[in-house]
Parts: structure tokens; sequence; C-alpha cells
């Protein structure tokens, strides 16, 4: 990949942790479809885990390590078991934003590799 190209792909995942993860705000509390779903029991976590399963897929796809993409399928499972909790789930998936985590390694990982 050029690095426009990736430059583009960060865009994309940028927008899409975004979406799920603080999208809206009420209150002062940042919150996204994620957040939203998981209010629908089981159904909810299932369905929001497919872009952050993408997200993870498109990291490995960029290069990054194992150990980082095992990192980031940890805050996505850690994200789908704690939201799976009826009414403290939704608090949590609030509270732990897995997919702007996951987008921080990510980042992390690529502004590492630049400066070596």
């Amino acid at each position: 990949m050029t690095p426009e190209e990736i430059h583009a792909e960060i865009r994309r995942l940028d927008r899409l942790s975004k979406l799920l993860d603080a999208r809206f705000r009420v209150l002062g509390i940042r919150f996204g479809w994620d957040g939203i779903a998981s209010l629908i029991p089981g159904v909810g976590d299932a369905a929001t885990l497919l872009p952050g399963a993408w997200l993870i897929w498109r990291a490995h796809k960029l290069g990054v390590p194992t150990a980082v993409i095992l990192r980031m399928a940890a805050n996505s499972g850690l994200d789908f078991v704690g939201g799976s909790i009826p009414v403290l789930g939704t608090i949590f998936d609030v509270a732990f934003k897995s997919n702007l985590r996951n987008m921080a390694l990510l980042r992390q990982h690529l502004e590492t590799g630049r400066r070596s």
C-alpha cells in the first residue's frame, strides 16, 4: 500500500470507530452505536462485534504485528462479554469504547513503525 492509501484506510477506520463509540453526545457523555445497540440484549452486542472485527482484520492487512492484533481482539472480546450483561453492559459499552482503543493501538503501531 502507498502512504496515501494507508492514510485513506486510517481515515475510514477512524470514522468507523467514532461511529461505533463516540458518534453522539448527551450531557457531556459520548457514545456511539455500540452503546445504543447494547440495549438490545444479545443481538446488539453481536451486531457491533462484526464492524469491530473488520477493524481488526484491516489492521492485520496493514501489517500490524500479531501481539497488537491479539490486544485488539482482547479489547473487542471484553467489550462483547462486558456489554452482554443486561443494563450494566450498556454502561460498560459506553465507558469502555473498544473500537477507539483499537484505533489508538493501530495508530501507535503505525507511528512507531514509521520512525524505525
